[in-house]
């Protein structure tokens, strides 16, 4: 058997570019002036998301906007973020493909609609846990409440969304929590790391049930079965074309297990994976 050398062809395949948003494409002013991004003056900046009030929020520097850009023209672009589905409509840039929503917990197609086979699954594995997410509920408003304790300026937001039971009556849709997102209103990140490593003692069972996630002034409650890897895995195996390439990109350690399913990642030159590979 022959095998043959390279040959160049002019008709491209578009590989998946399966992308983070959030301290990966953009970022608030605050982390650009933290981060002393090049090309990231006023009269350069690209607003990329507003915030509820319909106020400009975060930004592209001119480099991070000319990347997105060829980002758009040569690639198959997927979002893989931990936006939900009222998060990324303040996202103002032109996506036009899959889109892995709230930690995973959602598949929206190319139409934008909700992938119902996944909503399913979802449905199933969020149902039995419902009960635990009330309790930590409970538990995390009580500690915000009581101004002696050292966790009373938490501000806490249950991220929910509708699923269904794969039955034809959409009347059986059901609204669930998915997560918790905890900030400190005062942006302590001390405070979230130290509440992170005592979630397992004031929740029976809490690490059979739950994983966490700490990034900047984010602490996120996930149950095992949201995870941006499992619906990017379940995206690679039954939508996308497996003879296409794919690569990606993020800013956390939540993204590194999504990226290492991908043909190549990467990371930008800031953020929480950036620093964790530059302390080692």
């Amino acid at each position: 058997m022959t095998i043959p050398f390279f040959e160049s062809n002019p008709n491209i395949i578009k590989p998946y570019a399966l992308m983070d948003l959030d301290d990966t494409l953009f970022q608030t002013q605050r982390k650009i002036d933290a981060w002393d991004l090049p090309t990231a003056e006023s009269e350069r900046l690209v607003c990329a998301t507003v915030n509820k009030q319909g106020a400009p929020l975060s930004f592209m520097s001119q480099r991070q906007a000319t990347f997105f850009n060829w980002l758009l023209a040569s690639t198959d672009l997927i979002v893989v973020t931990a936006r939900d589905r009222n998060e990324i409509k303040r996202v103002k840039l032109p996506f036009n493909s899959w889109q892995v929503l709230t930690h995973g917990a959602i598949i929206l197609n190319t139409d934008g609609e909700l992938l119902s086979e996944w909503q399913q699954y979802m449905y199933g594995a969020l149902t039995p846990i419902q009960e635990k997410l009330q309790q930590l509920t409970a538990l995390i408003d009580s500690l915000s409440e009581t101004t002696e304790t050292f966790f009373n300026n938490l501000v806490l937001t249950p991220h929910v969304d509708s699923f269904h039971d794969g039955s034809d009556n959409r009347s059986n849709d059901t609204q669930l929590t998915i997560y918790l997102a905890i900030k400190h209103a005062q942006k302590d990140h001390q405070v979230l790391v130290d509440l992170a490593n005592q979630l397992p003692t004031l929740i029976p069972d809490f690490e059979s049930h739950f994983y966490v996630h700490v990034n900047a002034n984010n602490l996120a409650i996930l149950p095992h079965a949201v995870h941006k890897r499992h619906a990017v895995q379940f995206l690679l195996q039954n939508h996308l074309d497996s003879l296409r390439p794919s690569f990606g990109f993020g800013d956390s350690l939540a993204d590194l297990p999504f990226l290492q399913l991908l043909d190549w990642y990467g990371m930008p030159n800031h953020g929480q994976l950036h620093e964790q590979r530059y302390a080692q």
